[in-house]
């Protein structure tokens, strides 16, 4: 055997604890050794009676009263939980003499009460507030004059004037709810007010019958929700991508912005033609769908609605089914974003007539 000089101090500061958890261990039991044979309810009652007398009166008088507390009714108030909770401090054994609650309910009656006591306290005494009505006008007048301060900066200029508030008391009373921020429109508000001059282009990927990859390319009008193009490859490129843009816009007819995406399939050739029609570009931020929200939606009514119930044979196969579900999605389909109007609905619709249903797709 090692000296225990030579243990190192890790060695050494293990053994001790372990040396004290096995104290603790043996310790805890000698305690619940004694509290059984000190419980209340002895199996005989003059092993009872003969504890009950090394213990004082006050003691007994609490435990009674608790016992008596939980044979009155079987269904406990607020009052009942009071009381017991109030008993319950008179005597080390009141977990003992609890029948019909258990000591974990106590515990959590007590914590409830703690709460409500310390919400009374908390709670302000007067209606009135502590600041002044010259005050709260003050903070009010310089939140509105001075759109880019904060309350910090609002503080800063009453303690200039001698007035001491705390930062929570001048954000309460600041009231901008109807000021507009000084920062610029948001993405929400430049879609919705340029609607009309923006385009949308996306991709999606699909796999035929033998698993083969397909990808759908889609150029969609934000304004009307017109599917303005169509086309499907299976090895999509920038000349490719940079054609269908040609094929989107003859005469040089196009939006004043196209929102993409950051892929590689839009390389040079397609940034080329877009800037020959006039077209800015816009691309969507890394990891941001919600930018180019309109044509992701528009995928994911083409997969829900069409190619989810379908077995794509070959190109030509989908290329049919996105063409004839543009038609559907042009001329037949409500849109939620247009107040279920649909995106090229005839001038004059019959109002009466007999009602014809065909199918698609």
């Amino acid at each position: 055997m090692l000296p225990i000089s030579n243990f190192k101090d890790g060695s050494h500061s293990k053994l001790h604890s372990a040396f004290r958890k096995l104290c603790r261990r043996y310790i805890d039991a000698v305690e619940s050794h004694i509290k059984r044979w000190l419980k209340p309810s002895s199996p005989t009652m003059a092993g009872g009676s003969a504890i009950d007398l090394t213990r004082s009166k006050t003691e007994l008088i609490a435990e009674n009263a608790i016992l008596r507390q939980q044979s009155k009714r079987p269904k406990l108030s607020n009052r009942d939980r009071v009381k017991l909770l109030l008993l319950a401090r008179a005597t080390p054994y009141w977990k003992q003499a609890l029948l019909i609650v258990q000591p974990e309910t106590l515990l959590r009656w007590h914590r409830e009460l703690f709460r409500i006591v310390w919400r009374r306290k908390s709670k302000p005494r007067s209606a009135e507030p502590r600041i002044t009505a010259e005050t709260r006008a003050l903070i009010r007048e310089m939140s509105v004059k001075n759109v880019i301060w904060g309350a910090e900066r609002i503080r800063g200029e009453l303690l200039k004037l001698g007035i001491q508030v705390s930062k929570r008391t001048v954000q309460k009373y600041m009231n901008r709810k109807d000021t507009p921020s000084p920062s610029g429109q948001t993405w929400a508000t430049f879609l919705k007010n340029h609607a009309p001059q923006i385009w949308a282009c996306d991709f999606t990927q699909v796999f035929d019958i033998l698993f083969r990859p397909l990808f759908v390319f889609v150029i969609m009008e934000h304004a009307s929700r017109r599917i303005v193009h169509v086309a499907v490859t299976a090895h999509p490129s920038d000349a490719w991508v940079a054609q269908q843009l040609r094929e989107a816009t003859p005469w040089a007819e196009g939006p004043k912005y196209l929102i993409r995406d950051n892929d590689s399939k839009f390389g040079q050739q397609f940034s080329a033609v877009a800037a020959g029609t006039g077209i800015k570009e816009i691309r969507t931020p890394y990891q941001a769908p919600n930018a180019n929200a309109i044509c992701e939606r528009y995928m994911g009514t083409l997969r829900r609605e069409c190619l989810d119930h379908m077995i794509i044979l070959k190109q030509k196969h989908i290329y049919g089914i996105v063409r004839d579900f543009t038609t559907f999605y042009n001329h037949a389909r409500p849109h939620q974003g247009l107040c279920q109007c649909i995106p090229m609905q005839p001038p004059d619709q019959p109002k009466t007539g007999k009602v014809v249903a065909f199918p698609v797709l």
